[in-house]
């Protein structure tokens, strides 16, 4: 990190300034020019907040060179991570195919879809227990018979699970869930991050609706830094100014992500484009863009859905995008 310093800034307030930043476990280097003087200040600097610094009356400037998430940044860990969930593997160069309703409805609706994306071809079975709404009087989820719900759908089937948490009171109802879900929205619950952080279990943590890929990879640090260090990175799409699309899907967050992180990288094509048709082109390009697997919304009657209906593929449409998905990752081997 580099401090530059105010010409009008006087011995005393440099020390000060030295002696501070020594404090923070940093060590300083001083270089005096024949305009400017500046700061280096060598460690691990994560921990100091570049907007504390710039508010500093001496301070004219502050740069960090060095990314401040360590544990997620591809710098210090330069093999790419892979994340055992269940017994399948995300991160290992073959894309996984997690799928399922945006919520579970009922024990025959979850089972069924559960059946049927299984024999498609999916990896990993997806359902809303709690839903987080933009409207209070939107259907909220079964919550607690939801999770009930999936872990019958588990049962039945056999493959591993990933709902969303809210808040931090429900961590005990996710014992048997395999994968926990950070949505959108909570992607800055930093309090919720950190006791994700203390568990041992893979979270799915997706991009803020309108979060850079630093803040994502920092609410990740959040995650690592307190010892879970299995994180799988979403883009679900980003809020812009375009409204023919619900969100409008970055798809150049996953070879950029994958130059800054070891961590597996996910696309989530339903809820980016919002449009059941344009699930299986945006699937497709996901993959080819490299990403490490997809998330899709997949419903056994979309018109009947109580949550996001019209971007959920039928069963049928899901087997016959997987089929084009495996040409599509086999072309790229």
């Amino acid at each position: 990190m580099i401090i530059k310093l105010k010409n009008s800034t006087t011995e005393s307030q440099k020390q000060q300034l030295v002696n501070w930043a020594e404090n923070q476990g940093v060590s300083v280097c001083t270089v005096i020019g024949n305009v400017d003087t500046l700061l280096g200040f060598i460690g691990d600097t994560s921990h100091i907040d570049i907007e504390q610094l710039e508010a500093m009356e001496i301070v004219d400037a502050v740069k960090r060179i060095q990314a401040p998430y360590k544990k997620a940044n591809r710098s210090f860990h330069p093999e790419d991570t892979v994340i055992t969930v269940g017994d399948v593997q995300i991160g290992s160069g073959k894309p996984v195919i997690i799928a399922g309703p945006c919520s579970v409805e009922s024990e025959e609706q979850i089972c069924n879809i559960a059946k049927e994306v299984k024999k498609a071809g999916a990896q990993i079975l997806r359902g809303g227990a709690f839903k987080p709404r933009t409207s209070p009087y939107a259907f909220q989820g079964l919550r607690k018979d939801g999770i009930t719900l999936l872990l019958e759908a588990k049962k039945e089937t056999g493959l591993p699970i990933v709902t969303e948490i809210m808040d931090i009171s429900q961590l005990s109802l996710f014992d048997d869930i395999d994968m926990i879900q950070v949505g959108a929205r909570n992607m800055q619950n930093f309090e919720l991050l950190k006791e994700l952080g203390k568990i041992n279990k893979p979270i799915l943590l997706k991009r803020g609706l309108s979060s850079t890929l630093e803040e994502l990879l920092m609410s990740a640090e959040y995650i690592m830094s307190g010892g879970n260090e299995q994180v799988i990175l979403c883009e679900r799409g980003i809020r812009t100014f375009e409204r023919a699309t619900r969100n409008t899907l970055d798809l150049s967050a996953v070879p950029v992500l994958k130059s800054l992180s070891h961590l597996p990288v996910i696309v989530d094509p339903s809820h980016a484009t919002g449009k059941a048709n344009l699930v299986a082109p945006m699937s497709r390009a996901a993959i080819a863009a490299g990403a490490d697997g997809l998330i899709i919304e997949v419903h056994n009657n979309p018109e009947m859905a109580l949550c996001d209906g019209q971007q959920s593929l039928t069963p049928a449409a899901f087997a016959e995008l997987k089929q084009s998905l495996d040409k599509v990752a086999a072309a790229l081997c």
